[in-house]
């Protein structure tokens, strides 16, 4: 039986989006202004691991509910880039991932709404 790799970049942004429940134009703007992770492969589609969804998916709850702008987001990517070995980062990021599961979809369009 093989394992599955979560590192391997199989996932295009579409499929992302629907597992966000976002557009795909939105995380588009995320990477144009590069605040995804970046593939080392150059090809012509982005594609993207399992392992990256927990850092998009905190990149979208940091510039949609908490309303941070681009440079506010990549400052705390690179704080924690800088200061979290990937461990920690691991470990943080399952945190928050915890922390968004307990957000519903009601509560998104009520700050949307605010």
């Amino acid at each position: 039986m093989a394992l599955l790799n979560n590192q391997k970049n199989v996932l295009p942004l579409s499929s992302i989006s629907e597992l966000l429940d976002t557009k795909t134009r939105t995380l588009k703007i995320y990477e144009e202004k590069l605040l995804l992770p970046q593939n080392q492969d150059k090809s012509i589609k982005k594609l993207y691991s399992i392992d990256d969804i927990q850092m998009i998916a905190f990149v979208h709850y940091l510039a949609s509910i908490k309303k941070i702008n681009s440079n506010g987001i990549k400052y705390i990517l690179e704080i924690l880039e800088e200061n979290m070995d990937e461990n920690h980062r691991k470990e943080f990021l399952n945190i928050i991932e915890t922390k968004l599961k307990s957000i519903s979809t009601k509560d998104v369009q009520e700050l949307n709404n605010f």
